[in-house]
């Protein structure tokens, strides 16, 4: 089954065999990221540009990393040091993109939209690297990856995702992904930092809910996922002192013996120990934020695969 689109701008318009089809593919991918020799021939002559014109580690060097271990050119374009610096407009940057022959654009920009306007004049595929606060398809296909490494079936599976979820692109790509394969989804965090409702993003595939109260979200959980606190939040009095909140919305070791003894712990990065998660959770046996950042990789070769090489035969 191929996948049938050029690009991957958001994962709120995937079915779930589009979905089972790319962790499908980072299955076969992850090995071969186990070989010595790390390198596939699949995209061989194939030209990728990552145009990040936001700050990005992980992100950015997974999916060089993808594109390198699929034998594809790779070339990195940040906002410093090129032509937007000297007022070239968005446009004009596809342009030039577009005349020096990239087959694949992967995108991140403050902007949300940015990548649907890339993919309306780029003849090329596009794909979205995290867009305002709009979405991280990517990010949210690694952790659906994530989990079913570790627990099947994603139907039924509770979700607690605690934090900042009002700016969180990762929650709401997470939102998406985890309802639309069936889990229930439960959000937690003070009440400033959490949207108002959930009418617009879903369509009765999974189940939303909001509970405030974190240690009554987490009871039974499947996966606890801690999301980064912005502290300029601070500044507009959207959080309670940061003692407060890690008081009230830390993750720790102790909070997660209120989940299934088996459930697992998450956070997409980068962290602040101490204040979202604390380190005895954060590296405790129940963690895979590690296998988070080693699973980007092959899930960002899978999305590079499908839409520059067709499904696997």
């Amino acid at each position: 089954m191929p996948l049938h689109r050029k690009h991957l701008i958001d994962v709120a318009d995937f079915s779930r065999d589009e979905v089972e089809l790319v962790l499908d593919t980072a299955e076969a991918m992850r090995t071969v990221l186990e070989r010595p020799i790390r390198r596939a021939p699949t995209l061989r002559g194939k030209s990728i540009v990552n145009m990040f014109f936001e700050p990005s580690t992980r992100t950015r060097i997974s999916f060089e990393l993808a594109g390198k271990s699929l034998s594809a050119d790779v070339v990195n374009v940040a906002a410093s040091g090129s032509s937007v610096e000297k007022g070239e407009s968005l446009v004009d940057t596809f342009h030039t993109i577009q005349a020096l022959g990239a087959d694949l654009v992967v995108m991140r920009h403050a902007c949300a939209g940015a990548p649907d306007l890339a993919a309306r004049h780029l003849a090329c595929s596009v794909v979205n690297a995290g867009d305002g606060l709009r979405g991280h398809p990517s990010q949210a296909l690694l952790d659906l990856f994530t989990v079913r490494q570790h627990a099947g079936d994603l139907e039924g599976l509770k979700l607690v995702i605690v934090g900042d979820v009002l700016h969180s692109r990762v929650a709401r790509s997470d939102i998406w992904g985890f309802a639309r394969m069936g889990a229930h989804v439960y959000l937690s965090g003070p009440p400033t930092l959490l949207p108002a409702g959930f009418g617009d993003l879903l369509d009765g595939d999974g189940v939303v809910r909001v509970e405030h109260d974190l240690d009554r979200a987490i009871d039974g959980a499947d996966v606890v996922m801690a999301l980064r606190i912005q502290k300029e939040r601070m500044a507009g009095g959207l959080l309670p002192d940061l003692r407060e909140y890690a008081r009230r919305w830390g993750i720790t070791a102790a909070r997660l013996r209120r989940a299934d003894r088996r459930a697992l712990v998450m956070h997409p990065g980068p962290m602040n120990q101490g204040l979202e998660i604390s380190p005895d959770a954060a590296y405790g046996p129940q963690s895979v934020i590690t296998e988070q950042v080693t699973n980007g990789v092959a899930v960002r070769m899978a999305i590079l695969y499908l839409l520059l090489a067709g499904a696997p035969t």
